[in-house]
Formats: C-alpha cells, structure tokens, sequence
C-alpha cells in the first residue's frame, strides 16, 4: 500500500523566503497548522521557526507535528562556481536542524533567479550558457553528496519560476546530468504547470527522481497575463497567480494517482503561496486538505 503522506509548509501562511509582507507569528503557524489537521511540515525559510533544536523539537511535540523537510532559500547561484562556499555553509546550517528534527528530505529552492521578484528587473540572461550548465549540475551533485552523507537527507532540488531550471527540456536535462544517488526533484505542480509543464507526465517520466512534491495551483488567467505583460513570477503571486484547489491548473487527481503508480510513499507538502493581504491561510489550508484527502 503506497502512502501519500499530507504535509504544510510557512508559505501557505504568506511566510515567503525573501520575507515580503507580514509574517504571523510563528506559535500561531504551527497552533493553525495542527488545528487544520497537518500532522507534518516543511520548516520554511531558516530562522523563521526556532533554529534551537531542542526548543523546535519541544514546540514540535507538544503539536503532535512532525518534520518531512528542511528548506534551503535564497541560494540561487549555484551556477556560479565562486558561490559554493557559502551556499554549502548555508546549506548545512539547514540540514543540521532539519536532521535534528528527524526530517528526511533537504528542499533546495534556487533563488533568486534570473529576474527581481519584486521589480520584475531582469538580473540576467534566463538561459545559462554550457558553462555554467555543467556548474550547476556539478556542483547540485556535490551538495546532494554533502547533504546525504554528513546528515542523511536527500536533497531535493525544487526547480522555480524564474530560475534556470523551469521549464521541462530543462528539467529533464538536469535529471540527465546530475547524480541520481545525490540528487532527486522537489515538483512543485504549480510552478510546473506556469511554466507550461505537465506535472503527472513528469512523474511518470521520472518516477524514481521525485524525491517530495510541494502541492499548489495556478490561475491560468494571471499566468497569460503574467506572459503578456512580462511580469515576474513574484509579481504575478501579487495578484494572486497561486489559487486555492481545485480552482487552478494542473488537474491534481492525475498527480496523486501518478505518484501512487510509482509504488512507493512520499511527501505531498501544500505550498500555497497566497497574495498579500490574504486574512484566512488556516482556513484555506483546512479547505485544501479535505480536498486533497478526496483525491
């Protein structure tokens, strides 16, 4: 019997890596995140929740929560060879209290990327050159290996809207190039369904690559306007590109059913990723885990 296993994550409550717009409180994250009936989740970005782990672990317990996945942000140059050292110091910030918690994954998101989120500036060209390809692919290899053999967690590699690994060429490419004993996929359904990908295609494509999955839908509408307007992906959740299901794009019951075909369990964290101003992210997240649950 092959479980799906219901995660949530600090970025369904608006809690975004670069910390735009207000953060809740983090006791009330986790208070919401169990009363809406979790019972794992995703850290979020380093040092919104306690990086002490005994007093994470204590906090953790007395929520009956526990943790499938630490996350990695705001390194998005691993292209860039110079930038190691401090992404793999960064990195194992990370994992360390990911590990301490029991957690079995390492969420590695590669931002930012090649346009500011917020401006919608361009930072650089949105295809790398072959060297900086074969350096991306290298060095993900390289921290996967790190990752795994210094605190037993695999790293999952979250390809993102706005990064150079996006679309499903690229994807797959980088599943062709990298080490699969290192590195796995984090496929977040929203951020390939923007990019015009088929998320049950490519787990069936790559079943043995996906490591977890983040679960969100896209508003088609904001995602041709989003094009139309040359509107960075950070610009398009402002108006609110990322929707509660089953309201959104892809079709999620195709997606459970591919990652059950697979034979084995896995992580299925609801990362939402709601605008500003949003008053109710508990309810919506009881809302999608019921949803969910149907599927």
């Amino acid at each position: 019997m092959v479980n799906l296993i219901l995660g949530n994550c600090p970025g369904s409550w608006g809690v975004r890596w670069a910390g735009a717009g207000p953060r809740p409180p983090w006791r009330r994250f986790l208070d919401e995140l169990a009363g809406a009936g979790y019972g794992w989740l995703e850290l979020g970005p380093y040092g919104y929740l306690p990086t002490d782990p005994a007093r994470l672990n204590d906090e953790l317990a007395r929520r009956s929560l526990r943790v499938c996945a630490g996350t990695v942000h705001g390194c998005g140059g691993l292209y860039r060879p110079d930038d190691f050292g401090e992404i793999l110091a960064r990195t194992r910030r990370v994992a360390e209290l990911a590990a301490a918690t029991g957690a079995y994954h390492l969420v590695f998101v590669p931002v930012p990327g090649y346009r500011d989120e917020f401006t919608g500036a361009w930072a650089e060209p949105d295809k790398l050159d072959d060297d900086g390809w074969r350096v991306l692919v290298r060095t993900a290899s390289e921290l996967g290996k790190h990752v795994l053999g210094e605190y037993g967690l695999t790293l999952c590699f979250q390809p993102h809207a706005d990064s150079h690994v996006e679309t499903g060429a690229q994807i797959g490419r980088f599943l062709a190039e990298t080490d699969p004993a290192y590195v796995s996929l984090c496929l977040d359904t929203g951020h390939h369904a923007y990019a015009g990908g088929d998320p049950a295609g490519l787990i069936a494509e790559h079943p043995d690559r996906i490591g977890c999955v983040h679960v969100k839908q896209v508003d088609a509408r904001v995602a041709i306007r989003a094009r139309r307007e040359s509107l960075s992906y950070g610009q398009a959740v402002t108006l609110g590109a990322a929707c509660e299901p089953p309201y959104g794009l892809p079709d999620l019951p195709p997606v459970m059913t591919a990652l059950r075909e697979r034979g084995r369990d896995a992580f299925v964290v609801v990362a939402h990723e709601p605008p500003p101003g949003v008053e109710d992210p508990a309810d919506i997240a009881a809302r999608t885990r019921e949803y969910l649950l149907s599927c």
